[in-house]
């Protein structure tokens, strides 16, 4: 109920219609609103200029302009949703581009409306804090390295020029319901960002469901993202909640979403256009209330021009392009990571105070081009921890080796020369997981052997391997040895 110092919101209608003006202000009226309706942009910003209103409703074509001049006057100020003639998605996709926080198509759905406008007034006040929804699948994406830069930040940890403007850009996307692609290499905090966009947003108290398109077998798909009707095909036992219902009042975050095989596109082109899925085996759609972000590390433009990848698709999924900045793009931030990471990983091994970096391996790491981005150094330090006496941290214990060129990279990736760059007699080349592996085996052979040779005696095991007791105790869980 709403006092004196906190009157109920005020709201704008903009429609040259006088029975579209009725309908919607007195939806607004039950939901406890107050209104104000203007029938041109003329009143309309007379009204904007005289009231303090929080949020606005415009439609498309007004008799003396666009609605989207209102949107691009006023965008960042006010949320300001637009009405749009159905089945106009170009129409849909400008106004979100102008800075719309969403829009609403004719007939107008009253519904929708509704959610719509709950969603514009949380943002009179700071977003309550979100529970990470549950995984709702088996293609979930799990938490994963980039989150190891969690910190006082909002989650992206530096002071590069390039991560603080992604962090801006976080704030204002917050602001906002239109779709979000977000391209960047693998282990660049792409879901990360997807998962602060939604916190800092309207939705944060809602949930966020994550899958990887890549990971769902093509056979399932539509099953899993729109869910099914029991005995709608052979297994199909009972009912089952989709991705898209179990988003609903959040966020969808499709991870490698270029995967997707062209049927599938169709399919998730009409549910994002309509705001509405059909299970498998249903007679009629669900309304859904969901927000899309996607992302990639391949290029969707690239995809498109090849014929991989729908072109009317990438529209309405890239309405904002979001990019994450490779590790070398950012190497003074290495120092700052490294540090971050190393607390982490140090607490949630119970290893008490964490090691520290000498220069040599401070050195080596900023030199570094880093091909796997955050998630390598992440790994990189991990495995270091194991090897270091547990108070210092040495170029020598990094192991950094020749890596790949990387994916969309001009520069060479190779690591700078130095004691910890060669590679040890006998090892393979290989490159990415195939060679995190090996490194494994060697490891869990080596610990083997010095705990055969010293009868399971884990200080004397330590010793022999030239390692602290508690590196090697925390090595022998990491890697499973019994």
């Amino acid at each position: 109920m709403s006092t004196a110092a906190n009157p109920p919101a005020l709201a704008l209608i903009v429609d040259d219609e006088a029975d579209i003006r009725e309908l919607v202000e007195l939806t607004l009226m039950r939901m406890g609103l107050r209104t104000q309706a203007a029938g041109d942009l003329a009143q309309a910003r007379e009204l904007l200029a005289t009231q303090s209103i929080d949020f606005c409703i415009t439609d498309m074509r007004l008799p003396d302009g666009l609605g989207l001049e209102l949107v691009r006057e006023y965008s960042g100020k006010l949320p300001i949703a637009v009405i749009t003639a159905y089945g106009n998605a170009e129409m849909a996709v400008e106004s979100l581009k102008a800075g719309a926080f969403d829009f609403v198509s004719k007939p107008v759905d009253l519904g929708m409306l509704r959610k719509l406008v709950d969603s514009a007034l949380k943002l009179r006040a700071p977003p309550a804090p979100a529970p990470i929804a549950a995984p709702a699948s088996a293609a979930a994406t799990p938490a994963r390295a980039e989150t190891a830069a969690d910190g006082d930040s909002g989650g992206l940890l530096g002071e590069a020029t390039a991560i603080q403007q992604l962090r801006a850009l976080v704030e204002r996307l917050a602001r906002s319901q239109a779709p979000v692609h977000i391209a960047g290499e693998s282990g660049t905090g792409k879901e990360l960002t997807a998962r602060l966009i939604h916190a800092k947003s309207p939705r944060g108290s809602g949930p966020f469901v994550a899958v990887n398109c890549g990971a769902i077998p093509s056979e399932l798909m539509e099953s899993e993202f729109f869910g099914h009707r029991k005995g709608s095909f052979t297994g199909a036992s009972k009912d089952k909640t989709g991705l898209f219902q179990a988003a609903e009042g959040g966020t969808l975050f499709l991870d490698e979403v270029a995967d997707l095989p062209l049927h599938m596109q169709v399919k998730l082109l009409r549910a994002v256009q309509e705001r509405a899925v059909r299970p498998v085996g249903a007679d009629s759609e669900l309304p859904v209330n969901v927000r899309i972000i996607s992302a990639t590390h391949k290029s969707l433009t690239e995809l498109v021009a090849r014929g991989a990848f729908r072109q009317d698709l990438y529209y309405r999924l890239n309405v904002i392009e979001v990019r994450t900045p490779a590790l070398r793009e950012r190497r003074e931030d290495i120092p700052l990571l490294a540090t971050a990471i190393l607390k982490r990983l140090a607490a949630a091994n119970g290893l008490g105070k964490p090691p520290g970096l000498d220069r040599s391996a401070l050195e080596l790491l900023s030199g570094y081009s880093f091909p796997g981005n955050v998630r390598e150094l992440e790994n990189t330090l991990e495995r270091a921890i194991t090897l270091s006496d547990g108070a210092r941290i040495t170029a020598e214990d990094l192991q950094l080796r020749p890596c790949l060129p990387t994916e969309g990279s001009a520069e060479p990736t190779t690591a700078p020369p130095g004691p910890a760059t060669a590679r040890p007699a006998g090892l393979p080349v290989v490159g990415g997981g195939a060679l995190d592996a090996h490194v494994e085996e060697l490891e869990k052979q080596a610990i083997r052997e010095a705990l055969e040779k010293t009868r399971w005696n884990k200080t004397k095991a330590a010793e022999l391997l030239g390692m602290s007791f508690r590196s090697l105790r925390y090595r022998i869980k990491k890697l499973g040895i019994e």
